[in-house]
């Protein structure tokens, strides 16, 4: 037909949602943890009262604002693909991951919802502690969702608390052990420090480019020390919480460690393979570089432990792409080591009294701003292509999920859904940057709050007209 050409509809399904939640995950990684870090900041303002916090505050909400609604926009999208792509594996799980879905949307989304408009244009209008606490809200918001989407997505990876019905689906059983699944605890402390760490490096990032220019400004100096103290502090803990993801991952996903580690046969005392070549065919891994018994050590914690190979399963079974997970995995491995290395580095300069007055560590740390959102999405590729063949693992196979549509039909919506994101993502992760391009100054400003628009003859009221501390424009025999 004139259509062989393409991919299978099933694999233009598979890349067109890793497409679309590659640019959606990018987003709340920045927002739960810019959300915490404003509401420290004018948590910091109220106590101190020092301006400048003030000042940094509303400098990020701007950037915030525009993160946020990339986010949000970015999801909904994603999720039409449930019903579109993907609506065996909906029919298949939706008992179990339905109401989990809407419990977020009952909790983050009302939050958000409800909240963020105080915490955007609400300053000079309700008064500090409101504010402050609908800061609180908000930031409790994105906590609230990415618990709720990392159970949903936790229970794909390590199903619990369900029965299966006479017609394939799946039913719930035990809420608690649904919702806090085997790998749950562990993928939501990994994925929040992976958030806050991506928070600060990207603060940090912008805070060393202007310190490049203007050392002097104390408002980029308080963004910069606080950046890396959670550098410093949040990278070390972020190590020990992936070695104990990575044991749990072991215990419940043994051919996923496999594919990471690269070993094809089930040996004691393996080597950690540093640099290599997976050889699918071959069912082989073409060493380059290794460390002797290191694998077995840190995944057994044992000098000669036992570790799986991918010959333990049928290839049937086996991640459909060894190499990518293995790589990905080292790309997550190398940046977090980095990470870490730079908070190290920025303690020694702290302890000299050169943190701010350091060019070549400034460089670095500029060219690490972008690191935490490389590091989550090659851990998101580590974990999603890990499980293939399955969306249930070892349960349902990711070919009995897929929708029985076409591909010229996948195809096209495709194309459209990368045309569309490039232009309408790309024109505001182009604004983001300009707005990071100028320095936090004295009196910054926060997002601007249009006066509102007068429709079928309606006149506002004072508060409308003018923002406080103002004069009211209005003759006086009109004010009243």
């Amino acid at each position: 037909m004139g259509w062989d050409w393409l991919p299978s509809a099933l694999d233009l399904a598979r890349f067109q949602f890793a497409f679309t939640v590659s640019f959606h995950f990018l987003f709340p990684a920045f927002t739960i943890g810019l959300a915490s870090f404003l509401a420290v900041l004018e948590g910091l303002w109220l106590y101190t009262g020092r301006p400048h916090y003030l000042d940094l505050f509303r400098y990020w909400l701007k950037v915030f604002a525009i993160a946020f609604a990339m986010g949000v926009v970015s999801g909904v999208v994603m999720s039409y693909q449930f019903g579109t792509n993907w609506a065996r594996f909906s029919d298949h799980v939706g008992n179990v991951l339905g109401p989990i879905m809407a419990y977020e949307v009952l909790t983050a989304f009302f939050l958000e919802a409800g909240f963020l408009g105080i915490m955007l244009f609400g300053l000079e209008r309700v008064g500090k502690k409101l504010h402050f606490l609908a800061t609180l809200l908000v930031a409790a918001g994105t906590l609230f969702s990415s618990f709720w989407i990392l159970s949903a997505n936790s229970w794909m990876h390590t199903p619990a608390g369900y029965s299966v019905a006479p017609d394939g689906r799946f039913m719930p059983e035990d809420w608690w052990a649904t919702v806090f699944n085997p790998s749950f605890p562990f993928r939501l402390a990994h994925t929040v420090t992976a958030a806050y760490l991506t928070t600060a490096f990207i603060v940090g990032g912008v805070a060393a480019f202007h310190l490049l220019r203007d050392e002097r400004n104390q408002r980029t100096r308080t963004m910069f020390s606080m950046a890396m103290w959670m550098a410093a502090i949040v990278a070390p803990i972020q190590i020990f919480i992936g070695d104990m993801h990575g044991l749990n991952t072991l215990e419940h996903q043994p051919q996923k460690v496999a594919a990471m580690e690269g070993h094809w046969e089930r040996q004691r005392g393996a080597p950690l393979i540093v640099l290599g070549q997976p050889d699918m065919e071959a069912e082989e891994t073409r060493v380059l570089f290794e460390i002797p018994r290191l694998s077995a050590l840190i995944l057994t914690h044992e000098w000669n432990g036992e570790t799986p190979g991918l010959k333990d399963v049928p290839p049937d079974q086996r991640p459909t792409n060894v190499p990518l997970v293995f790589w990905s995995f080292r790309i997550m491995v190398a940046i977090g080591t980095l990470m870490a290395l730079l908070g190290l580095v920025s303690l020694w300069l702290r302890w000299r009294g050169r943190l701010y007055t350091t060019p070549l560590f400034h460089r670095a740390a500029v060219a690490m701003g972008p690191a935490g959102l490389i590091a989550v999405t090659a851990g998101w590729i580590t974990t999603e292509a890990g499980r293939q063949p399955f969306t249930v693992y070892n349960l349902l196979r990711t070919a009995d999920s897929v929708s029985p549509l076409e591909a010229p039909a996948v195809g096209a919506s495709l194309l459209g859904f990368i045309l569309v994101y490039f232009i309408v993502f790309g024109a505001g992760t182009l604004y983001i940057f300009k707005l990071f391009s100028h320095p936090p100054h004295e009196a910054e400003h926060g997002p601007e709050d249009a006066e509102p628009i007068r429709t079928a003859g309606i006149t506002p009221g004072p508060p409308q007209l003018h923002r406080r501390g103002e004069a009211d424009p209005r003759p006086a025999q009109q004010r009243h």
